[in-house]
């Protein structure tokens, strides 16, 4: 019984070595220098880093567009001189906040800097002169990622904390049995240029490239339709990666 177990057990990692085996030589197919070129289109611009950078701090907070107030954001309100007054608080589930004295004011969709001035004229006359109020975003309630396509569960995710494309895919409840695995879309902008990696799960699990990192505000398109068509022309029929393909999209 023994001796059949060990064979048993040996074959099994034999079968899995040749699997590996196998996976590898595909994969080193696909990106070598007779397979099919990787070329530059009309819509894509082909990137020789094999890295899809971070955002910039420029492309999380987004200068050209006003911070805007949400659910459940964590503000420091301080008004000056009057140390009383002054507080953190959460807005609710509603994006209101209720300050004493200011009573409830709806400060979804609004600037700090109009959330101040909102607070301003609540206490301003019968409770303060000329009060000069503060409003800063501690921590944003409002961080998440989009991902679509062939998962079971589509949508936007919050963003807490870290997470790599293989949690945000788990996050989803996984790929559905339609899935192609090898054409999963990451899109994101940096500094100002929106772009793309093709990326594919299979060889992440296999451990040939790292688990790219998820940044507030990715896209991510996974083994659908849409994924293929934005790389189907660079690709030329190539459908295993040993790298990531990271792209600029053309405006």
């Amino acid at each position: 019984m023994a001796a059949e177990f060990l064979a048993k057990t040996e074959g099994y990692r034999t079968m899995r070595l040749w699997t590996a085996l196998a996976i590898g030589v595909s994969f080193s197919i696909a990106g070598c220098s007779s397979g099919p070129a990787l070329q530059t289109t009309q819509y894509l611009t082909v990137s020789d880093t094999g890295t899809l950078p971070p955002p910039t701090i420029a492309d999380l907070t987004a200068p050209a567009q006003a911070q805007l107030i949400g659910p459940l954001d964590r503000l420091s309100i301080e008004v000056y001189g009057i140390d009383e007054l002054g507080r953190t608080v959460q807005t609710d589930n509603v994006g209101n906040v209720t300050l004493p004295l200011a009573g409830e004011i709806p400060a979804a969709g609004l600037t700090p800097q109009q959330l101040a001035h909102q607070i301003e004229q609540r206490l301003s006359g019968r409770y303060v002169r000329n009060p000069q109020v503060t409003v800063n975003i501690e921590e944003s309630a409002n961080r998440f990622v989009t991902i679509d396509g062939e998962v079971r569960r589509p949508g936007v995710v919050p963003l807490g904390g870290r997470m790599s494309l293989s949690q945000l895919v788990a996050r989803a409840q996984g790929t559905t049995e339609f899935a192609r695995l090898s054409h999963v879309v990451l899109f994101r902008t940096v500094e100002g240029q929106r772009m793309a990696a093709l990326y594919d799960l299979r060889a992440i699990r296999a451990g040939l490239y790292p688990d790219p990192e998820i940044y507030s505000q990715d896209t991510v398109l996974v083994g659908e339709s849409q994924a293929r068509r934005i790389f189907r022309d660079i690709l030329q029929g190539s459908t295993l990666l040993t790298t990531p393909i990271i792209a600029l999209v053309q405006r």
